[in-house]
């Protein structure tokens, strides 16, 4: 194990003192949390970055495949560094990393170099993605208690706190690279910290060698599940802004809303999502939310002005929530090779949603684009019905 700064690398025991033992509680909630509030930040910013650099529905469309293509080239990365430092050295790597990359976003000058920091996003979101669920996974097993709700709801409130932020800084008309250095700075500073109170041991872990292995049998259904849902969650994440601001003629500050209303009712259900798994059951509680994503999607396609499709939006957040922390959970039961196989399918739902929803726009109109997301809750609500692996 080759250590160059102790101070960060090592973890703290929590014997040292009560508040490095109390600070030790919060440092996975800090570290989901900031993913969060960075990937917020992307997402609320997409239109006026978008305006920026003059992009049509389906330059945007492959803006935004570059973030998938990134996730899907992110596995060697993530291997290299989990298979060599851990968890914890992974995440203090990546998250720095994907500080760069957010502000090299907002100083792209022209539509090839966002392509490029939008695709070095893509690697660098998921290599830390990898690493904190991970580290969860990890908790987890020490501690014997299901957390994994939580955490991914807390992963909702910092992308609310951050599309908010993009909101508000839209409305005072700061340009995206402004607005990202802002944020990139304190962020890196609690990332750090975070990573240094984190207590779980420094060991490399061991990471499926075939990056791009695919679930099979029982599990074939899990890793759909994941593709349909990551293609939902990212179409809406990139697209929802692009409706408002297009089919309700809204201004930069009132577009980034649609994802504060998608994520603030996701993070509200996820919160409280362990102790529905326990009443009544991840399988119902997947299947039924998909169905009322589907309702609320549809009802934001066919509202009358920008208020009410914001609590379409709203409805499909609450319906989604679960979905992920859920599958991941089911598919971590059976192993690190499952759960492997079913984030493999997942990126591939996150490579497939821009280029799709961005044909469908160019060609149809973004109201069919959405209707097509709602169509997408549909098909999960049958799949889940299906699953028996969700408990």
């Amino acid at each position: 194990m080759h250590t160059t700064a102790p101070a960060v690398t090592a973890p703290i025991s929590s014997s040292r003192s009560p508040v490095f033992a109390q600070a030790q509680q919060y440092a996975l909630p800090i570290i989901f949390a900031l993913f969060g509030v960075i990937m917020g930040s992307w997402a609320g910013r997409i239109p006026a970055l978008a305006e920026r650099v003059h992009v049509s529905h389906s330059a945007l469309s492959m803006v935004l495949l570059c973030g998938g293509v990134g996730a899907l080239l992110s596995f060697p990365v993530s291997s290299f560094l989990m298979g060599r430092f851990g968890a914890r050295k992974s995440l203090l790597i990546a998250g720095l990393a994907l500080l760069a990359v957010l502000v090299s976003i907002g100083l792209a000058p022209t539509v090839p170099r966002l392509m490029m920091a939008v695709l070095m996003l893509g690697i660098t979101a998921s290599t830390y993605d990898v690493a904190m669920n991970a580290a969860a996974a990890k908790r987890e097993k020490q501690t014997g208690q299901s957390q994994m709700s939580m955490l991914h709801g807390l992963a909702c409130g910092g992308g609310l706190a951050g599309a908010t932020l993009g909101s508000l800084m839209a409305g005072l008309h700061i340009a995206p690279a402004s607005h990202f250095i802002m944020v990139a700075i304190p962020l890196a500073m609690a990332l750090v910290g975070a990573c240094q109170m984190l207590d779980i041991e420094d060991a490399a872990e061991q990471v499926e060698k075939k990056k791009f292995a695919l679930p099979r049998g029982p599990m074939a259904l899990l890793g759909l599940l994941g593709f349909l849902g990551s293609m939902s969650e990212g179409s809406i994440a990139d697209w929802s802004g692009v409706f408002l601001k297009e089919h309700f003629n809204v201004g930069d500050g009132m577009a980034p809303l649609a994802l504060t209303c998608f994520s603030a009712m996701m993070l509200i259900s996820r919160l409280v999502g362990d102790k529905l798994k326990t009443k009544y059951g991840a399988q119902r509680l997947i299947t039924s939310g998909a169905m009322l994503s589907a309702a609320g999607l549809f009802f934001a396609v066919l509202s009358p002005n920008a208020y009410l499709a914001l609590g379409g939006f709203a409805i499909a957040g609450l319906g989604l929530s679960l979905l992920f922390p859920f599958v991941f959970s089911a598919a971590g039961a059976q192993g690190p090779v499952a759960l492997a196989g079913v984030a493999s399918m997942a990126y591939s739902g996150t490579l497939m949603g821009p280029p799709v929803i961005g044909a469908i726009a160019q060609h149809v109109g973004m109201q069919m684009a959405i209707a097509y997301v709602g169509g997408l809750s549909l098909v999960i609500a049958f799949v889940a019905s299906r699953t028996r692996l969700l408990k």
